[in-house]
């Protein structure tokens, strides 16, 4: 194809990085698609990135390495980059970053060809969220649960399981009710090839794969692939959701990746960089990613979403961290401390928590106990850590009887509630009554959280007391 003038372009201004600079050009567009001919022959897909009076900047998704500054060729193409591959074929199939299948089938039926930069949805068609996913992980569907079309991230540092615990939610994720078409769009961003073998691996022998459009982009790979990856992604998200009507878990593995990729890109502009030398408008940028999740009046189907990303030097006020939470509604936090103790996966439910959870729990949804015993685990937790850091000044045999209770309980929680085995999948009431076993090692004065009729109904089955004492699970150890 030829671009809007008709003129194909020979030899460009320069090379800089993963970018061109083709002087001279007019009727160019932002973000409009073009091909870059190597002197080889050879055709590469790019993207116009920036347009000035003259000047166009073109970002080459394969690379510029062998490109010639006088040699190469630009045709500008008129139109954004469009996937077709958007059928329900696209379900067990696995593709590279820019959406091409590498699994060895052939390409699947092609559906309408669509925009990967998307739409904004008018905020007047959006449905509030309100429907639980089950994960089977106990620390985030007991304490912060994941509702249909919420955005969710997992905040990690380098070195935690968070690949493992991706894989346990594509494998165990479901609708409670179970009565609607449920998949799962996955991208993987510049990650390294084991880590993609464990991923294929792991959906192929658990059965998952064939409810899965898997894409990954690897870390060898162009990065400037990296900024197409969870946009592809979505794209075929948003034909899942709001053209074949399923409810779509779309999850995002890393972005710090992307980022990276991202401020490569704008380094190589010369742009003025922001915090931590990311460019400024790397707020609006992860938005456009972010906010594609949710549910319209107009389709039967939602988008939810859990982007992953890793905290560099654990730091949460780090830009990439600090941004998304504005963005979504709210966070899962990977504690390093946990994980050292052999607490798998290590979810620190303090300073997690999910915003939208109040609205998808409760009668109808899971069970009417479940906002109270969730806030009830939240205060016996956190007292709990206030008294280990007590008894680290003071030392436990100084403590009184009822400070050690909570030490117990700090320990049973950890070691119960939050590390369970990676195939360990316990529904949301296995969940629920082993929070309320936990919770029985107090007497009920210290539980003012729930109603005294919870307690009755779902908490003295599960640790009896009587005469005030505390059940025969604080005895153990």
């Amino acid at each position: 194809m030829r671009d809007r003038s008709g003129i194909e372009y020979l030899g460009v201004s320069r090379v800089q990085g993963p970018l061109v600079f083709v002087q001279g050009v007019r009727s160019v567009g932002f973000r409009e698609m073009a091909e870059v001919v190597a002197p080889d022959g050879r055709t590469r897909l790019g993207r116009v990135l920036a347009v000035s009076e003259d000047t166009a900047v073109v970002e080459v998704f394969e690379g510029t390495a062998g490109l010639s500054a006088s040699r190469s060729k630009v045709r500008f193409l008129g139109q954004p980059f469009l996937y077709a591959l958007t059928s329900e074929e696209v379900l067990g199939r696995v593709f590279d970053g820019l959406g091409r299948p590498i699994d060895g089938g052939s390409p699947p039926m092609a559906g309408e060809a669509r925009d990967v930069n998307g739409l904004p949805v008018n905020p007047v068609a959006r449905v509030y969220p309100q429907d639980f996913i089950q994960t089977g992980i106990s620390a985030i569907d007991g304490m912060n649960a994941l509702v249909r079309g919420q955005k969710l991230p997992i905040f990690s540092g380098s070195g935690l399981p968070q690949a493992q615990l991706a894989a346990q939610i594509v494998r165990q994720a479901r609708l409670l009710q179970g009565e609607e078409r449920f998949a799962i769009v996955f991208a993987a961003i510049g990650i390294k090839h084991e880590e993609a073998q464990f991923f294929r691996k792991d959906f192929e022998e658990s059965g998952s794969l064939k409810n899965v459009a898997m894409f990954l982009n690897l870390a060898d790979d162009p990065s400037i692939e990296r900024l197409i990856t969870p946009r592809i992604a979505l794209t075929t998200a948003e034909q899942l959701a709001f053209v074949e009507d399923m409810h779509v878990l779309v999850i995002l593995t890393d972005m710090t990746n992307y980022c990276e990729a991202l401020r490569e890109v704008a380094t190589s502009k010369g742009e003025v960089p922001s915090r931590k030398g990311y460019p400024g408008y790397l707020y609006s940028d992860l938005a456009s990613i972010y906010e594609r999740a949710g549910r319209i009046a107009t389709a039967k189907g939602s988008i939810t979403q859990i982007p992953i990303l890793t905290m560099p030097d654990d730091d949460i006020t780090h830009p990439i961290p600090d941004l998304t939470g504005y963005i979504t509604e709210g966070q899962i936090v990977l504690d390093r401390g946990l994980f050292q103790k052999g607490i798998t996966p290590p979810i620190n439910v303090l300073p997690s928590l999910s915003r939208l959870m109040s609205d998808g729990i409760g009668p109808g949804r899971t069970r009417e106990d479940h906002q109270n015993l969730a806030s009830q685990l939240y205060a016996l937790y956190a007292n709990a850590k206030r008294v280990e850091t007590l008894a680290s000044i003071i030392g436990e045999e100084e403590l009184t009887a009822h400070d050690r209770l909570f030490l117990r309980f700090s320990q049973q929680f950890e070691r119960r509630f939050i590390s369970q085995d990676s195939c360990e999948n316990r529904t949301v009431f296995e969940t629920l009554d082993l929070g309320w076993e936990l919770a029985m090692i107090f007497p009920a004065k210290d539980l003012s959280r729930v109603r005294p009729e919870q307690i009755s109904q779902y908490g003295l089955k599960k640790g009896p007391m009587k005469n005030g004492k505390t059940s025969p699970i604080s005895q153990q150890e």
